[in-house]
C-alpha cells in the first residue's frame, strides 16, 4: 500500500467476512460499545489513516482509533524503530516490582525502557515543574491514580470539583466524576461529596460562591482536587475559553485546590501542542495521559505523590516493556518530525475547508476544535448519525461524540492530500446524502 496514492475503496460494509467476525466476537464478549460493524484485518495492507478490512475494504480513518493511535498505522517513525529490538517474553512484568534494562546503561541503552519514558514525560511537563510519574495500564486508571493522590494530600479530604459534559473513565471511582451521558454512572454507587459545575464563565462564579468563606457552603480546605479536560472529549469537543480556563486557574490558586488536567484524549500533540493546557494561562498540578502514549501515566510533582507507593495501583503499568517503549518513540518522532507544528497547520487547514463546504448545508451549525481536535455540530442527532454512517459507506471512518457532533482525529502527520480525501467524502455525504441526511 502506497500512502502517497491509495485511495478509499469500498465494495459493501460489513461485508462476509466481518460479519462473521462480529457474530464470533459477540459469542463470548460483554457487552460494550461498539460504533459499527468495521473489523480491522491486522494481517492486510495499512499505513498512515489507511487500512483494510476483513473483506478487503480500504478505509480512511479519521478516528485514530479515538486518539489513541496518534501516527496512523504502520507508520515507520515508530515500527521501523520496533523493528530494531527483538521482542522477547514476556512483554509485561510486574513493573511496579522489577526494574527493566534494555541493554547498556540508561545513557546509552539502544531502545527506551519505561523509565525512560517516565524521563521523557518530567521533561515534557517541566513547565509545570513536574518530576515525578505513576505508570498505569489505562487512563482510567490514570485518572484513578491522580484522585488519590489528591485525595491522599489534602488534610481533611471532603469535597471534589467536577464539570458538566465531563468524561473520565469507567472504572468506578472515575465513574463518580463523569458528567456527559447518565447511562455511565447508572445504578453505580459513587463517591460522596462530588460537585459539578459549568464548562463556563458561570460555572466558575458559581464555584466562587460556593467556596466563600461567608456565602458558601464547600470549605475550600476540603476540596481535594478540581479535574477537567482542557478540551471535553466524549462530552462534545467543547473548546473552552482562554478567559474562562484562566479563571479556573486563578480560582484554585486562591484557595489552594489541586487541578488535574485529563489530558488522556487531547495530550501527546493532539491539539498542535504536546498538552492542550499548554495553550492557555492554566498550571495544572497533575496531569492524567494515555491512549497515545500506549500506557496509563500519572505526572504530578514529588510532593504531591505519596511517599507510600503502596497507595497507588497498577500491577504492570511500568511493565508494559513494549507499550513504555512505543510510548517514547512516539514522543520521539513527534519532536524529531515537527509534528506539533504539522498538526497546528493542518488543523488549521482543515477547520478552514470543513467551514467552506458545510457553509451551504444548514445541518451543519458549527465547527470546532484545536490542531487535529476536530468537530462537528449538527442541528439533530439522528442528522450526525446518517451522516456518520453514509460517511463510513463512502470509506471514511468517523465517531460520534457529545449529542450530535462529530468528532474526526486524522494522524498527527496526515496529508493535505488525506485531508482532502476525507472533505471530498463528507462534501459528496452533504450534498447527495440522500433523505436521511438532507431532509428536516
Amino acid at each position: 500500500m502506497d500512502r502517497d496514492t491509495v485511495e478509499p475503496h469500498v465494495e459493501s460494509l460489513p461485508g462476509p467476512r466481518s460479519s462473521e467476525w462480529v457474530a464470533y466476537h459477540h459469542e463470548t464478549a460483554a457487552p460494550s460499545t461498539y460504533v459499527y460493524d468495521f473489523v480491522w484485518d491486522i494481517t492486510e495492507d495499512a499505513i498512515g489513516p489507511f487500512c483494510t478490512d476483513a473483506d478487503g475494504n480500504v478505509l480512511l480513518d479519521f478516528t485514530s482509533h479515538v486518539a489513541s493511535a496518534p501516527l496512523g498505522y504502520n507508520n515507520p517513525k515508530v515500527l521501523d524503530r520496533v523493528d530494531e529490538f527483538d521482542l522477547v517474553d514476556p512483554l509485561k512484568i510486574a513493573g511496579q516490582d522489577f526494574y527493566v534494562s534494555t541493554g547498556g546503561t540508561p545513557d546509552n541503552a539502544s531502545m527506551p525502557a519505561p523509565a525512560h519514558l517516565m524521563d521523557k514525560l518530567t521533561e515534557i511537563s517541566s513547565q509545570y515543574d513536574f518530576d515525578t510519574v505513576f505508570l498505569s495500564n489505562s487512563g482510567a486508571e490514570a485518572v484513578e491514580n491522580a484522585m488519590k493522590i489528591c485525595y491522599d494530600n489534602c488534610e481533611t479530604p471532603k469535597y471534589a470539583i467536577t464539570f458538566d459534559g465531563a468524561f473520565h473513565g469507567r472504572t468506578l471511582g472515575a465513574l463518580s466524576l463523569n458528567r456527559s451521558k447518565s447511562v455511565y454512572r447508572r445504578k453505580f454507587p459513587e463517591l460522596s461529596g462530588i460537585h459539578d459545575i459549568e464548562f463556563s464563565m458561570a460555572g466558575v462564579e458559581r464555584l466562587r460562591t460556593k467556596l466563600d468563606p461567608d456565602a458558601g457552603h464547600i470549605p475550600p480546605e476540603e476540596v481535594a482536587f478540581l479535574i477537567l479536560e482542557p478540551i471535553q472529549g466524549e462530552g462534545g469537543y467543547h473548546v473552552p475559553s482562554p478567559e474562562f480556563l484562566s479563571a479556573v486557574d486563578d480560582l484554585c490558586r486562591t484557595h489552594d485546590i489541586p487541578i488535574i488536567a485529563d489530558e488522556i484524549q487531547s495530550g501527546i500533540g493532539r491539539t498542535g501542542e504536546m498538552w492542550a493546557v499548554d495553550h492557555y494561562d492554566i498550571e495544572p498540578d497533575v496531569i492524567t495521559s494515555a491512549k497515545a502514549l500506549r500506557v496509563g501515566a500519572t505526572i504530578s510533582r514529588s510532593d504531591i505523590f505519596p511517599s507510600e507507593t503502596s497507595r497507588l495501583s497498577s500491577t504492570w503499568g511500568a511493565g508494559d516493556i513494549l507499550g513504555s517503549m512505543r510510548g517514547a518513540l512516539t514522543l520521539a518522532a513527534i519532536e524529531d518530525h515537527e509534528l506539533l507544528d504539522h498538526a497546528a497547520e493542518m488543523g488549521t487547514y482543515f477547520m478552514d475547508r470543513l467551514r467552506t463546504i458545510s457553509a451551504d448545508h444548514a445541518m451543519v451549525e458549527d465547527v470546532r476544535g484545536v490542531g487535529l481536535m476536530i468537530a462537528l455540530e449538527f442541528d439533530t442527532v439522528d442528522r450526525r448519525d446518517a451522516v456518520m454512517e453514509s460517511a463510513l459507506q463512502c470509506g471514511l471512518l468517523t465517531l460520534g461524540c457529545g449529542r450530535k457532533s462529530l468528532r474526526l482525529l486524522p494522524p498527527l502527520d496526515v496529508t493535505e492530500r488525506e485531508l482532502e480525501l476525507g472533505l471530498d467524502i463528507l462534501d459528496s455525504v452533504f450534498t447527495e446524502g440522500g433523505d436521511a441526511v438532507s431532509s428536516p
